[in-house]
Order: structure tokens, then C-alpha cells, then sequence
């Protein structure tokens, strides 16, 4: 995989008892960006850490990587492997 192929997952962290449910609603958000936005990939999901932290996700290829990072804030990143 050359530098210009990478994919990065952008990922929101989110904390305490509802914190699945709001991952997930994040989720609905993610998908709607990236319809608007007529993106490449349309990859997104949420999972459950534990019971008290949940994250959502969605996947860009890095050449969108800074304009939708500066757009959407997320908490972290890392690369995308879908192997």
C-alpha cells in the first residue's frame, strides 16, 4: 500500500452510562457528512469498548484526512486496515 492509498479512521470517544447510544446516534451524523460530501468511502460504525465507553468511527482516505478532521474534530485517529 503506497502513502496515497492509506485509509485513517477517524474516531469520537464517548464516556459513561449512555455512551453506546450516543456513539451510535454519532454514527447517523457521520453517514449523513458523508453523503453531503459525496466522500469515497462511505465505512462508519460505533462499537462498545465496555459499558462505560463507546466510540464511533468513519473511514477517509488520507488525502481527505485533514479537511475532515478540521470539519469534524474527531478525538483520534489511526490507520485503517480492512484485512
Amino acid at each position: 500500500m503506497t502513502t496515497l492509498d492509506r485509509k485513517i479512521k477517524l474516531i469520537w470517544d464517548f464516556r459513561g452510562p449512555v455512551a453506546l447510544k450516543t456513539a451510535e446516534h454519532h454514527e447517523k451524523h457521520l453517514k449523513e457528512f458523508i453523503a453531503i460530501e459525496e466522500l469515497a468511502l462511505n465505512i462508519t460504525g460505533f462499537e462498545e469498548v465496555n459499558e462505560m465507553h463507546s466510540l464511533a468511527y468513519m473511514v477517509v482516505d488520507e488525502t481527505n484526512m485533514i479537511t475532515v478532521r478540521d470539519t469534524l474534530k474527531p478525538h483520534r485517529g489511526e490507520l485503517y486496515s480492512d484485512d
